[in-house]
């Protein structure tokens, strides 16, 4: 049983961090940049997870894939609408023997990004969204019940750097037996060196969904954006587990495309 729940709560923590709040792919902070009235952002994201455990002499290891499509729409020069539909593979391995070969649609999130104040180079904004079951949750890729969440976003941009800040609380409705109750903190950095590149780096912290861990799971990725033109923007970075309760390695990759 114990086993199940450890399963349980590795599938849940990555359901949770993805796509809530999610920024400029691939960092996980948010900015509060909009599309402004009438335009729209097509994303198209991919990510490979790998993790890890040893529970009570068990050695689990998990992989999995994500593919997502989300699309923001500007429903004013400072408030977006987006819609987030990912598809998820999961694999669960113990001990060398697959107990769990999943896939399928996840939960599908809807927000709105509100930017409400701006003074020259600081901006605020807040996110509200709300996280719909459409995924199995007994396949483990779905939280089985209507949750939400509000995030606070701070932005700071300044010639070739741009730091964002994210404070949020996740409402996280489940049947997997979870913390319903969820913090999230993240800092994020980019900086343009070079025309058209930015390289980015992100930290972050959320509390953990399994009430019995010893750890909130915080995480540490770096990455690159190529704007190949002002509306067509390329991406790829690695996010790395700081502690055992967040997901070893992920490999993150995607393309945004502006109209």
């Amino acid at each position: 049983m114990r086993i199940i729940n450890v399963i349980a709560g590795i599938l849940l923590i990555n359901l949770l961090l993805s796509p809530a709040a999610q920024a400029a792919h691939p960092l996980v902070t948010d900015d509060t940049g909009t599309q402004g009235k009438g335009k729209f952002q097509l994303e198209l994201t991919g990510e490979y997870n790998k993790d890890k455990e040893n529970v009570a002499g068990v050695s689990v290891k998990e992989t999995g894939h994500e593919a997502a499509a989300t699309i923001s729409y500007g429903a004013g020069e400072a408030i977006d609408l987006v819609l987030s539909c990912p598809y998820q593979w999961v694999k669960t391995e113990e001990n060398g023997t697959t107990t769990a070969d999943e896939d399928g649609i996840s939960d599908t999130v809807v927000e709105a990004k509100w930017r409400f104040w701006q003074q020259e180079c600081f901006s605020l904004a807040l996110k509200p969204g709300i996280r719909f079951p459409t995924g199995n949750d007994e396949k483990g890729l779905g939280a089985g019940k209507v949750g939400g969440h509000l995030f606070f976003i701070g932005s700071w941009e300044l010639d070739a750097w741009a730091i964002h800040t994210n404070l949020g609380y996740i409402r996280n409705e489940n049947k997997a037996d979870e913390q319903k109750n969820i913090w999230h903190a993240s800092l994020a950095a980019t900086w343009k060196f070079v025309k058209d590149i930015k390289l980015a780096a992100n930290v972050g912290i959320e509390r953990n969904p399994d009430d019995s861990a010893k750890h909130d799971p915080a995480f540490l990725l770096g990455g690159l954006i190529y704007s190949v033109t002002e509306n067509i923007d390329f991406d790829c970075g690695v996010k790395c587990g700081i502690n055992e309760a967040e997901t070893d390695f992920s490999f993150l990759a995607g393309v945004a495309l502006r109209f």
